[in-house]
């Protein structure tokens, strides 16, 4: 795997600037240096010494204080070494650097939850979970919407088809149109299937009503 650049910001793709002599990294017993860099996953990070011990109760913290019962290896260069996810390392140091914990599009909640557990940041976690649960409340309090599909399929194709439905399709109705044409010395009757999949999420823009024919359909199923 190739070596990706120090960012002091967090973020990938971004040299990290020479430190001054006076700052760079001392070995254990040296003294406590300003900066640490960290090896997260391959990508390079550096902060300051304050901003890991935020949470004395924390990996972090302990990582800085050369806990003995902690288990923290060095690459070539100094950093301390962390076999974890550096896209959701970048959210939980900020937080420990201004107190808020910001998202970039396409992160989940989750992924922060389960760094900031491993981390065991405590204020974070709480943070995180209270962002879950206002979410999923949301989400929860929107009215359930229902699109209608129908699927037109021949006799030797409908058990397959139904036991294959995924993605949250549900058989709703099932109407046969009769035979359409012969196989042999067999008729081999079509089928209409109708399905419907639950939206909790009105952004979509999808019409939530059963189109007419689909409500024709149903009702000349029901009265089959």
């Amino acid at each position: 795997m190739a070596e990706k650049s120090p960012d002091p910001s967090g973020s990938n793709g971004r040299r990290c600037p020479a430190l001054f002599p006076s700052e760079r990294l001392q070995p254990s017993g040296s003294g406590s240096p300003k900066w640490v860099r960290l090896n997260v996953g391959g990508t390079y990070f550096l902060t300051t010494r304050q901003t890991l011990c935020r949470d004395p109760k924390s990996f972090l913290y302990r990582l800085c204080q050369a806990d003995p019962d902690l288990d923290s290896d060095k690459d070539d260069t100094g950093a301390y070494l962390i076999d974890r996810d550096p896209t959701y390392f970048g959210p939980v140091l900020n937080y420990l650097r201004h107190g808020k914990l910001v998202l970039n599009r396409g992160l989940a909640e989750e992924g922060v939850l389960e760094e900031a557990e491993f981390y065991n940041i405590t204020s974070l976690i709480k943070l995180v979970k209270d962002k879950i649960r206002e979410r999923d409340c949301k989400t929860a309090q929107l009215p359930v919407k229902h699109v209608y599909r129908v699927l037109q399929c021949q006799e030797e194709e409908l058990t397959q088809m139904v036991s294959t439905m995924s993605d949250g399709w549900k058989f709703e109705q099932l109407v046969s149109i009769g035979s359409s044409y012969n196989y042999g010395n067999e008729d081999q009757a079509e089928f209409l299937c109708v399905v419907s999949k639950e939206l909790h999420n009105q952004s979509y823009g999808t019409n939530s009503e059963p189109s007419e024919k689909a409500k024709i359909l149903q009702e000349q199923g029901s009265r089959m």
